[in-house]
């Protein structure tokens, strides 16, 4: 059920095709992951480095890869829990370092937070993690409940629960701030 084959080191397809994949999936998906990885991280560099260290795992894994229908989800969960360590760390590390410096926004995340709000994004960020990662998945890439719970390993059923409480939380959180 797994994307990667599990235990086997030999690929179904030759070097060139998983790096093919690892290439196409980069131009389909690495925008859309830096927005994904910046509703978990603060700081847009962070967000970028994520999803650097998230290919560069898929590549290391690609030739193990059965199911290339599955490797967008199985990306996009690479990046999330990498957010979620990314938090983890800095939650330790926060006393002991300087304050970040703001970085300078750039034309497409100018455009991106003119789109979502930071009363949006700061609410969203103030969700409990699993219907954080259900809506944000929903709403801001649009995956489908299938493709929702593929990434996050879990059932339907449980990303719709997830997702219905997230945005009532959502909704209620907005309202209190207007």
């Amino acid at each position: 059920m797994g994307v990667l084959a599990s235990g086997s080191r030999e690929s179904a397809s030759p070097d060139g095709e998983a790096d093919s994949l690892v290439a196409t999936l980069f131009v389909a998906e690495a925008a859309r992951l830096v927005s994904l990885a910046r509703f978990f991280v603060d700081d847009r560099t962070a967000a970028e480095d994520l999803v650097q260290e998230a290919f560069i795992r898929l590549a290391r894994s690609a030739s193990r890869i059965r199911d290339e229908d599955r490797a967008a989800a199985y990306l996009r969960s690479i990046v999330v829990n990498l957010a979620r360590d990314h938090n983890r760390r800095g939650l330790v590390s926060l006393r002991h370092r300087p304050p970040a410096v703001l970085d300078e926004p750039s034309a497409e995340e100018t455009a991106t937070v003119r789109e979502s709000r930071s009363e949006v994004v700061t609410a969203l960020r103030a969700l409990p993690r699993r219907q954080r990662d259900c809506v944000a998945l929903r709403c801001y890439l649009e995956l489908s409940i299938e493709d929702i719970a593929t990434t996050l390993g879990v059932s339907p059923n449980s990303v719709k629960t997830h997702l219905q409480r997230g945005l009532r939380s959502l909704a209620a959180s907005l309202e209190e701030t207007r």
